[in-house]
């Protein structure tokens, strides 16, 4: 393979790269009322779905798409709708023989990917729209911050609800004073896993072949090799630690994003499991209540939120809900704000009162109940790579969430009661616990974390 700059820089030669590379690669704006040049990394699963969303906008030129098995039913179909894209294996191959064609990459791969290929993508000059949660670890996350804030690109997180009437009606809610008075949230997401039948796991399966036509090296990214097993792919990986972020990385990005920015959450002082059905050293637990304690945010009153999975796991329900059925395949919230008790949903769902007489109030003060009719969160994405719009998930604003998320998924981990420092951002009270911010990558992948 002929070595570029670009080249270096994607296959290992970071230090080299670095200094021949400018600080920001970035192509040539792109104009007004133009199509945006979009490649895709990840078309398994949701990806034909999420790929009609970004058309939907009628913005998108798709010109590349790239998956470690290039020959999987759900690229083959992508491939037959979208005939002049060129389709890859190794996305680093793609970046650099498509770079003065690409505008944005999409990144849909599993949790554990996110962080080489949104860096070298920002890297690279290109906008990024990354699935949620952001990456797997506390230190992958403030890389991409810094990186999004040093390249100048448009950023984007995949928690698509946070541009819905959800966002919109916090947002007035908070303006109004409303949720000024917050002090407690109940979280919930109690459907059935994937890895909730496995048991007690005590060693990574083995014995099973990877598909011929996948690159199961490459499907490892920055973490070690291990055998295949249908229980990593297709769509497993999320229960492992090694590779997912389990169920509160999965929703509480579409759960609990809303509450994390208008209320200045920012990150926890503490973080508690207070429940753990079935612990495990490799996959998430059956069950698992964690806690989160928040400081005192300028008039903002301390709160906490308390988080609940595993089908058996229901949250507390406030007086206010008598009467009503929760439902345990519906994921949601509680949320306590002085004289005010809402329930709400996830992504988009808008937050209803559960007091009827603070209806009126709420009424009264003039928050709307229709939001007009804004960019989704696919077309806000593509509306920001030309400039016309602010994304409004920007890895600013959706890394910190991530973080939060992140921190949670170590207490997950490693149980018991983890102190959290704001200001240096890191575990105090618990060595196993402040490594886990950070992994070692293999060998091979180091680059990434020196861009």
């Amino acid at each position: 393979m002929k070595i570029t700059r670009r080249t270096a820089l994607l296959w290992g030669g970071a230090a080299w790269a670095a200094g021949a590379l400018p600080k920001s690669a970035r192509s040539s704006p792109i104009e007004a009322n133009e199509k945006v040049n979009v490649a895709w990394c990840g078309v398994g699963n949701r990806g034909p779905r999420i790929i009609e969303n970004f058309e939907k906008a009628g913005i998108a030129n798709f010109v590349a798409f790239c998956d470690v098995d290039p020959e999987n039913k759900h690229i083959n179909g992508t491939k037959e709708k979208f005939p002049n894209a060129r389709t890859f294996q190794d996305w680093r191959k793609m970046l650099d023989d498509m770079d003065k064609d690409i505008d944005a990459v999409v990144v849909l791969v599993p949790d554990h990917s996110h962080f080489p290929i949104t860096m070298a993508a920002m890297a690279a000059g290109k906008h990024v729209y990354t699935e949620k949660p952001l990456a797997r670890t506390f230190q992958e996350i403030d890389l991409l911050m810094a990186a999004a804030k040093r390249h100048g690109v448009a950023t984007q997180m995949g928690n698509q609800g946070h541009s819905g009437d959800n966002h919109f009606q916090f947002k007035a809610l908070k303006e109004a004073g409303i949720m000024d008075h917050v002090t407690h949230v109940d979280a919930y997401m109690n459907k059935g896993r994937r890895w909730h039948p496995w048991g007690d796991l005590k060693s990574m399966p083995t014995g099973e072949t990877a598909p011929k036509t996948m690159d199961w090296d490459l499907w490892h990214s920055t973490t070690p090799m291990h055998e295949f097993s249908k229980k990593f792919h297709p769509g497993n990986w999320r229960g492992w630690y090694q590779h997912g972020t389990g169920c509160f990385g999965d929703w509480g990005a579409h759960i609990l994003d809303t509450i994390h920015r208008f209320l200045d959450l920012g990150l926890p002082e503490k973080i508690s499991a207070t429940k753990l059905i079935q612990p495990n050293e490799l996959i998430y637990p059956l069950e698992s209540t964690i806690n989160f304690q928040f400081p005192q945010r300028g008039n903002l009153p301390t709160m906490d939120i308390d988080w609940y999975d595993g089908v058996r796991n229901l949250p507390p329900t406030p007086d206010e809900f008598k009467g009503q059925k929760l439902e345990r395949n519906l994921p949601g919230k509680f949320i306590y704000a002085g004289d005010h008790v809402f329930h709400g949903g996830s992504h988009s769902t808008t937050l209803k009162s559960l007091n009827k007489e603070k209806e009126k109030v709420i009424a009264d003060l003039g928050v709307p109940t229709m939001f007009g009719d804004n960019s989704d969160h696919y077309k806000n994405f593509l509306l920001a790579c030309r400039g016309d719009e602010e994304t409004r998930s920007p890895f600013s604003v959706s890394g910190p969430l991530s973080q939060m998320l992140a921190l949670g998924c170590i207490a997950q981990r490693l149980g018991g009661e983890l102190e959290f420092d704001r200001e240096t951002r890191q575990i105090t009270n618990n060595e196993t616990a402040n490594a886990l911010l950070k992994d070692q990558p293999r060998k091979g992948w180091e680059q990434y974390y020196e861009l």
